[in-house]
């Protein structure tokens, strides 16, 4: 029987405790696009251990950054291009580099640091380096494999929690308590 493709754009991946990939194990990515040419995803609960603050020293050194901006974190988006930006925001604001991808927006230009810096811009957001990618056929293949679990994606857990309480709760969406599944993988 064949069924037609199911598109995960808007959802949240979630880890299998049985992941083994060190890039994936115990995260939450939120999938920016996903379709026959594979996909793309923000891990989203994984700290980087920088701020907006030091992102905003390499981009205009000439200016200190706001007090407000050492407490911004800035997330590992995933392990591909690590050095690039990526600014999750809800939908409103539209700045050089901004793709609508429904109640949420991804920003990808210097504009979108600068004004979260000055205090003119979206007022929730997810600041990430780098990000998730998979070839064609890639995740349908890992979701096979039961890497993954899925849920359409949430703004509350997106914008509201902090990073450590993103996976469980995103699980928790689905009725799934991460804790009690095991992490060794294998089929009945």
């Amino acid at each position: 029987m064949n069924s037609a493709p199911i598109c995960l754009k808007h959802h949240f991946l979630i880890a299998m405790p049985h992941m083994a990939d060190g890039n994936f194990a115990q995260t939450v990515t939120y999938l920016v696009d996903h379709g026959e040419q594979g996909a793309m995803g923000l891990v989203i609960n994984r700290p980087s251990g920088l701020s907006l603050a030091d992102i905003l020293e390499q981009l205009r050194p000439e200016t200190p950054p706001a007090a407000r901006c050492h407490g911004m974190p800035v997330y590992s988006g995933g392990p591909v291009q690590t050095e690039r930006g990526f600014v999750l925001h809800p939908t409103g604001p539209s700045f050089q580099a901004s793709v609508v991808l429904g109640d949420v927006t991804l920003s990808t230009s210097q504009d979108v640091l600068l004004s979260i810096a000055d205090g003119q811009g979206p007022a929730q957001h997810l600041i990430a380096l780098g990000y998730a990618g998979w070839d064609a056929g890639q995740l349908e293949a890992e979701l096979a494999d039961n890497a993954w679990l899925t849920c359409p994606a949430s703004l509350d857990i997106l914008f509201d929690l902090p990073a450590d309480l993103r996976l469980d709760a995103a699980a928790a969406r689905l009725g799934v308590n991460l804790s009690l599944l095991t992490a060794q993988a294998g089929h009945a």
